[in-house]
């Protein structure tokens, strides 16, 4: 048994090769070379979400057993925390338990990365992050793996976390990061907007976006909390990174499908589905795109699967 710690998963797993796994990942699921019932999620009596979160990657298969809480934010502790136990298929044998702090947050910034590059406009310059905790790190990361990004934005309700991550930011990458005082301000004219909040109630609205934006809607993952208002979902081109969970599960597809606003057919394809040519991704640069993530147990073995053997 191999046991893969945080800061090891951090040195073994870069964001760009992440991204390319994870884009391997979606087109397996559409083909059935790995499979995934349907997830666990529990609530804890404390506020605590449970998940466990099982998928089947051919050579190796296993799961997720995650608890976030969303207190933490701001605090020592990560709000997702938990392990990936790994197994290898020939003997059913556990081999490995990989990290799942980290194995969490590098392949979300990856997939949503990977939904960009197929999404949003080939020029995007400018990336919006709502949001300034660690996804905010993966996602840039990420989305730069991907895009010539000229000018980073970043809004958080604690201002002091948008300042931090500036300062982080800036050390790294040659990009200028932008700390704003609002939302309005933080997402209107931005190319690539990505949602990373714990938010209940939706707060991106139709008239907070400009055509041609891609938005990378990510913190929310059950059927009652979304982050993108029904009008905007009902302005957009909604993608999922499966269709079946997006319908079980996502509420900024259930919510204007309840109120009426969308029908049933609204999701154009998940991004499996386009990167094999089976959907179609953007039709032009005035459309607005919304990747809906809800995170996949099969980008969860996946990653894990890549840090174990690379360990």
């Amino acid at each position: 048994m191999k046991i893969v710690e945080e800061q090891e998963v951090r040195r073994l797993v870069s964001s760009k090769a992440c991204v390319d796994l994870m884009k391997e990942a979606l087109m397996d699921l559409e083909t059935g070379k790995s499979a995934m019932p349907q997830r666990l999620i529990v609530k804890m009596p404390n506020t605590a979400v449970l998940g466990f979160m099982p998928a089947y990657a051919g050579d190796y298969f296993g799961a997720k057993v995650l608890a976030a809480y969303g207190p933490n934010a701001g605090t020592e502790y990560p709000t997702h925390m938990g392990y990936v136990v790994l197994f290898e298929s020939e003997h059913s044998s556990p081999v490995g338990l990989i990290d799942a702090t980290a194995v969490t947050e590098i392949r979300t910034g990856a997939v949503s990365a990977a939904a960009t590059d197929v999404l949003a406009r080939k020029d995007a310059k400018v990336l919006a992050l709502v949001g300034a905790g660690a996804e905010a790190r993966s996602h840039t990361a990420a989305i730069l793996a991907v895009r010539n990004i000229e000018k980073i934005r970043v809004y958080d309700l604690r201002r002091e976390a948008s300042e931090a991550f500036k300062e982080e930011t800036e050390a790294i990458y040659d990009v200028p990061v932008e700390v704003m005082d609002d939302l309005r301000s933080c997402v209107y004219g931005a190319d690539i907007v990505c949602t990373l909040t714990p938010s209940k109630e939706p707060f991106l609205t139709k008239d907070m976006i400009a055509p041609g934006t891609h938005i990378n809607a990510v913190g929310t993952f059950t059927p009652v909390t979304r982050e993108v208002a029904s009008d905007l979902v009902a302005a957009s081109r909604l993608y999922a990174d499966q269709i079946a969970a997006c319908k079980k599960e996502s509420g900024e597809y259930l919510v204007p499908l309840a109120e009426g606003l969308i029908g049933e057919d609204h999701i154009v394809g998940s991004i499996g589905e386009v990167l094999l040519g089976k959907a179609p991704g953007r039709g032009s640069d005035s459309e607005i795109t919304i990747f809906d993530a809800l995170g996949l147990a099969v980008e969860d073995v996946y990653t894990a699967k890549y840090a174990y053997l690379k360990a």
